[in-house]
């Protein structure tokens, strides 16, 4: 009788035992999936070279098993920062949409190193009817007068520039409208911009869109006034004027002489004949 209570016994101990262990690996598998991981995120849409203050961000919770490369979980690591990029509200901030710590703000963030900023004047109908954003890819043509010549001239002096931006704007609008700009900023090497600077000052300077893809130098030669309404691209720029072939042309022999005597009773005579 003591040897089937003591089996009972502990048979009600095991499930006894069993149900609370069960009871306590759910509550821990759901404690650790239940945490998540705290990062900073923008309190409200952000444009690109905003200078990050504390009203600008927020605390987001976020899953643990997907944790972001980049991400920040202190205040003081993305407060006084520039914002590279536009950011949406509420999406988490990462390393690479800010400029680095003390870099300052504005447009300086947005230079690659060993390129330069140029701003060119622009007009409703130079700025391609207001279709100039920044991102896209222009042509920088001018035209001027030659020093040897009256006849105005316009040539290709940059090709595939990048537009950084279209008066005070760094980022293109969201509807893709067109905005008329005044000025215009391109993003060239040291040694374009001293070769668009050397020719706007000689004249005026036009812009021609290209595609974006497309980033294939032309080679077309300046074309002149005179040269318009000739389909022939030989024609655009004066050519050499080529030397005429001289031959040698041989001299014409003179025809042969004939003396012939006439007598003529005592008289003789000698008549020459050709």
């Amino acid at each position: 009788m003591k040897t089937r209570r003591l089996l009972v016994a502990l048979l009600i101990a095991v499930l006894v035992s069993g149900i609370f262990t069960l009871w306590i690996a759910g509550r821990l598998a759901h404690a650790h999936s239940g945490q998540r991981l705290q990062y900073y995120a923008a309190a409200h849409a952000l444009d690109a070279g905003s200078v990050l203050a504390a009203a600008d961000i927020k605390q987001i919770a976020w899953p643990n098993s997907m944790a972001l490369v980049g991400a920040f979980v202190r205040p003081q690591d993305v407060i006084g920062r520039v914002v590279l990029f536009p950011v949406a509200a509420g999406q988490p901030l990462l390393e690479s949409q800010l400029a680095a710590p003390g870099s300052g703000a504005g447009l300086s963030n947005k230079i690659p190193p060993g390129m330069r900023a140029l701003s060119l004047k622009s007009d409703q109908v130079v700025g391609v009817a207001g279709f100039l954003f920044p991102g896209t890819h222009v042509d920088v043509l001018v035209t001027y007068t030659m020093p040897s010549s009256a006849m105005p001239v316009t040539s290709t002096v940059l090709q595939d520039a990048e537009i950084l931006t279209a008066g005070q704007k760094m980022e293109p609008d969201p509807q893709g409208k067109p905005a008329p700009v005044d000025v215009v900023t391109l993003l060239v090497s040291p040694q374009d911009a001293e070769r668009v600077v050397l020719a706007s000052a000689q004249g005026r300077v036009h812009f021609v869109l290209r595609n974006g893809t497309d980033s294939a130098e032309s080679a077309a030669a300046p074309i002149q006034l005179a040269s318009l309404g000739q389909p022939d691209a030989v024609n655009r720029l004066p050519q050499p004027k080529a030397h005429p072939h001289v031959r040698a042309v041989a001299a014409t022999p003179a025809p042969a002489k004939y003396n012939v005597q006439v007598i003529s009773g005592d008289k003789s005579t000698t008549e020459s004949f050709q």
